[in-house]
C-alpha cells in the first residue's frame, strides 16, 4: 500500500498549484483520503478529505474556499487544487489513507501511509 505527493513547487503570493496523490495497493475498504501539511516548527494539519463511499468531500477551516479536494477514479488519483496561495501555505503537503475502521475522513487519528510529501513555497 503506497501513497505518494507530487506537484509541489514554488509560486508567488496568490498563485495556484495543483497537487497530486497517487496510490497503489489500496482495497476498496481504504475509503479515505486525506491531505494533510506541516509547515516548519508546527505539528501536521487536515486539510482536505475525500470518501469514495458516494463521493463525500470535507475541509478543514484552513482550506476551506481556496483549496478543492477532487479524485480520478481512473487513475486512482486524488487532487488537491490549491489557489489564492499565501506565504503562510508554505509547507510540506502530504496524502494519506485512514484506517478502514473509520466510517467518516475528516479528523487526523487513523490516517497512515504518509509517503514522502511534496514541497510548496508560497515567496515573492
Amino acid at each position: 500500500l503506497q501513497l505518494q505527493a507530487c506537484g509541489g513547487g514554488l509560486v508567488q503570493p496568490g498563485g495556484s498549484l495543483r497537487l497530486s496523490c497517487a496510490s497503489s495497493g489500496l482495497t476498496p475498504d481504504h475509503h479515505c483520503i486525506g491531505w494533510f501539511r506541516q509547515a516548519p516548527g508546527n505539528g501536521r494539519e487536515g486539510l482536505a478529505y475525500f470518501s469514495s463511499n458516494g463521493g463525500r468531500i470535507d475541509y478543514a477551516p484552513a482550506a476551506r474556499g481556496r483549496f478543492i479536494i477532487s479524485r480520478d477514479n481512473a487513475k486512482d488519483t486524488v487532487y488537491l487544487q490549491l489557489s489564492g496561495l499565501k506565504v503562510e501555505d508554505t509547507a510540506v503537503y502530504y496524502c494519506a489513507t485512514r484506517d478502514p475502521k473509520y466510517y467518516s475522513c475528516a479528523g487526523y487519528t487513523g490516517y497512515g501511509h504518509w509517503g514522502q510529501g511534496t514541497q510548496v513555497t508560497v515567496s515573492s
